[in-house]
């Protein structure tokens, strides 16, 4: 037994999924070349006959024709026939080939109960098999079999002292498969009670334990295994993990006493970065990866990391540096150091590198969001054409996004001024699939734009019946009664449903201070708008709340309020016009 991850393990598997180790050719198909080398391999002239057996003798004939009769059988798809004709064959000789091959057929057939009983006739047939072995224990542990089994696996592991500690790491492996975690903990303990001198069995009862939800006697078996192998990483790592369950400072605190303790340990070290980064210790976390730089300046966990701790801490100039240099590395999808390395471009007014880099972005979670920052430059640029000629060759080729892409289609050339295209433009694709919400949604906006309520009023009451949950809706609709100042009560019902729906919406929040500002509630409006305000810094939400403290008389308030919302927004048409509306 050359190691239990590489004989037993794959024994189990290959039973637990029907694939028995049949030789090439053995599998039953009709693609078959031939079939008399194989009967000759199999036939029971290959096999030792049983001198002191006078049966055996007598059954030659018949071992033949029964042989051939099997395999004939598993050629034409008759497993379960086959394998009790060579299960029965088997009994009889109590020949180890024919023994082996019946439990081949038997795991081709998924007959269980059939391998661990021939499996059982082969130990006693030949005591001291270490195939018998590996396939009893296989077929024990798959049919959840555990009485009796330690001891099998105890004699297996101590038959390989030098691979002992890999397959002491191995064994909860082996019953991944198994429901009753309680069962294996018990039966992982009585196996490495007999190797706890070594710190793989601790390790290996502290997975059991944990996978059992033993917290307490997980740590308890890592820390002693710790004790036996101060400077292993993995119980190192199995120890944080533990503790963070219940605490990921106390987890923190572990890691960093490793890492103090072992400088050179990179796993350890990038772990403990990654748990700073999750509690939002940014600054903690930056100084680790940095060290960890200095030694792997060129290992992608590190680099990636770092550059976007960078973008956290704002550091631009860190953060392209390492992105840069990211895609040097051979890695094998640099997309998403692309994308933020076209984001800080495009932030750093280099239009043109920053398409440059949303070019470079492959399909995955960054293509789409590269794809529709590439249309708004071009877009900012005048360039709608070549933008709209962007967006539909990324829908040709990715048809999944196709009304993502349509969709931002249509606000390119809204914001170019063409609002009729780009609602005839959702039109079209409303044609195909007339029940899509966001189409639905988008178009229904783009209707009201253009004064064409009824088209905006059942797109959106069609929305609300397909999504009754759409807080979107409601608000959209709600929103477009009040702004126009018809069917007041109406409007209200359907925003606060909105409300409802998404409490803390700073745009639904902004819809209901209109409602009331259009009722004539002037301070619930504005009680509204401040705390929507607060929320998101609107330009639109500004100029409603700058309207409605100039109709309460606090117009340097008001004004004040304009201004710096202009200073963050000086383009906003809402805002502007507000401006211009309440400017003395």
């Amino acid at each position: 037994m050359k190691s239990i991850k590489n004989t037993l393990l794959c024994t189990t598997l290959a039973l637990a999924f029907g694939v028995p180790a049949l030789a090439a050719g053995d599998a039953p198909s009709g693609k078959r070349k031939s079939t008399s080398h194989e009967f000759k391999r199999n036939a029971p002239e290959a096999f030792a006959p049983r001198l002191d057996d006078k049966d055996y003798k007598e059954l030659s004939g018949q071992v033949v024709y029964q042989l051939l009769l099997a395999e004939v059988a598993l050629q034409r798809g008759k497993a379960e026939f086959a394998s009790q004709a060579y299960a029965d064959l088997a009994v009889r000789t109590r020949d180890p080939g024919i023994l082996a091959r019946a439990i081949e057929v038997a795991g081709y057939a998924r007959r269980y109960d059939l391998v661990l009983d021939l499996a059982r006739l082969w130990l006693q047939v030949e005591p001291d098999s270490k195939r018998a072995q590996q396939v009893l224990v296989g077929v024990m542990i798959l049919s959840n079999q555990f009485d009796g089994l330690a001891p099998q696996l105890i004699r297996m592991l101590e038959a390989d002292k030098e691979a002992l500690p890999g397959n002491l790491l191995a064994l909860n492996r082996m019953f991944a498969r198994s429901q009753d975690r309680q069962a294996v903990l018990q039966l992982i303990i009585k196996i490495c009670a007999t190797f706890l001198d070594l710190p793989e069995a601790h390790y290996a009862i502290a997975m059991a334990a944990s996978a059992a939800g033993d917290n307490p006697r997980a740590l308890a078996e890592t820390r002693r295994a710790l004790d036996l192998r101060p400077d292993w990483e993995a119980a190192a790592l199995l120890e944080a993990q533990l503790l963070a369950q219940k605490s990921p400072a106390e987890a923190i605190a572990a890691l960093q006493r490793f890492v103090d303790r072992h400088p050179k340990a990179r796993e350890v070290q990038l772990h403990l970065a990654r748990a700073l980064v999750g509690e939002k210790r940014y600054g903690e976390a930056k100084l680790q990866f940095e060290q960890l730089l200095l030694t792997y300046p060129n290992n992608p966990d590190v680099v990636f990391p770092v550059a976007i701790l960078a973008l956290q801490e704002n550091d631009r100039k860190l953060a392209e540096t390492q992105f840069k240099h990211l895609v040097t590395l051979d890695i094998p999808d640099k997309s998403a150091a692309y994308y933020y390395l076209g984001q800080l471009a495009e932030e750093g007014k280099r239009a043109d590198e920053a398409l440059a880099d949303y070019r470079q972005v492959g399909p995955g979670e960054h293509y789409l969001p590269a794809q529709l920052r590439s249309a708004s430059i071009l877009g900012n640029q005048g360039k709608v054409e070549e933008a709209r000629r962007q967006l539909r060759e990324a829908a040709t080729k990715n048809p999944q996004l196709r009304v993502q892409l349509s969709i931002t289609e249509a606000t390119l050339l809204r914001d170019a001024k063409q609002t009729e295209a780009a609602l005839a433009l959702l039109d079209q694709e409303l044609s195909t699939q007339p029940e899509q919400p966001e189409l639905l949604y988008e178009s229904a906006l783009l209707a009201e734009k253009l004064g064409r309520v009824e088209i905006m009023e059942s797109r959106l009451r069609k929305l609300i019946e397909l999504q009754p949950e759409n807080a979107q809706a409601y608000n959209a609709l709600g929103y477009s009664y009040a702004d126009r100042n018809l069917r007041l009560p109406e409007a209200r019902q359907l925003v606060e449903k909105a409300l409802q729906l998404s409490p803390n919406d700073p745009f639904i929040l902004d819809s209901m201070a209109w409602v009331l500002y259009r009722q004539g509630d002037h301070e619930g409006a504005l009680a509204l708008l401040q705390r929507a305000l607060a929320l998101r810094p609107d330009p639109e939400i500004a100029a409603h709340t700058g309207e409605v403290l100039w109709m309460l008389g606090r117009k340097e308030e008001a004004q004040r309020t304009l201004r710096e919302a202009h200073k963050r927004d000086p383009a906003n048409e809402v805002l502007n016009e507000a401006i211009r509306k309440f400017s003395p």
